[in-house]
């Protein structure tokens, strides 16, 4: 008895709607992370993309536990000499909350090509709507 392997051309993705309102950013991402990768599905295989399309909707009412959202950092250096930047995690979500979440699925998927190529099937939305619909995405609850 020999072991199947997926193929990239016979894989079906489907595309999942993740409400973010009142979940923790880790519990989020995780969720997102296995989605886009395909972990999920009993045919994964780790060299192969057969992960789905996910849709991360109100963005904005994700939670951070404890004094996260007032302690917690986000570092990035502009490639100048001394220019090191640095913002609280509370005024990154007040201006950009699709940055906060992806960021944080990002960090979950593996730093090679399958996981920037499974980073471009994720849409995440500040609001509950998104311009999704025509592909009949299906809730995901978790």
């Amino acid at each position: 008895m020999s072991t199947t392997m997926p193929k990239a051309a016979e894989l079906e993705r489907k595309w999942y709607v993740l409400d973010a309102e009142g979940k923790t950013l880790g519990t989020l991402a995780t969720e997102a992370a296995t989605l886009l990768r395909g972990k999920h599905k009993p045919i994964f295989a780790p060299h192969v993309d057969c992960g789905d399309f996910v849709i991360v909707i109100n963005a904005d009412k994700v939670v951070l536990t404890g004094n996260k959202l007032d302690q917690k950092m986000y570092y990035h250096h502009t490639g100048y000499i001394g220019n090191m930047k640095k913002i609280k995690y509370s005024k990154l979500m007040a201006e950009k909350p699709e940055f906060v979440v992806t960021k944080a699925v990002k960090g979950m998927l593996p730093d090679t090509t399958l996981g920037r190529k499974a980073l471009t099937r994720l849409h995440v939305y500040k609001g509950a709507e998104h311009p999704h619909a025509a592909q009949k995405p299906e809730v995901r609850e978790f």
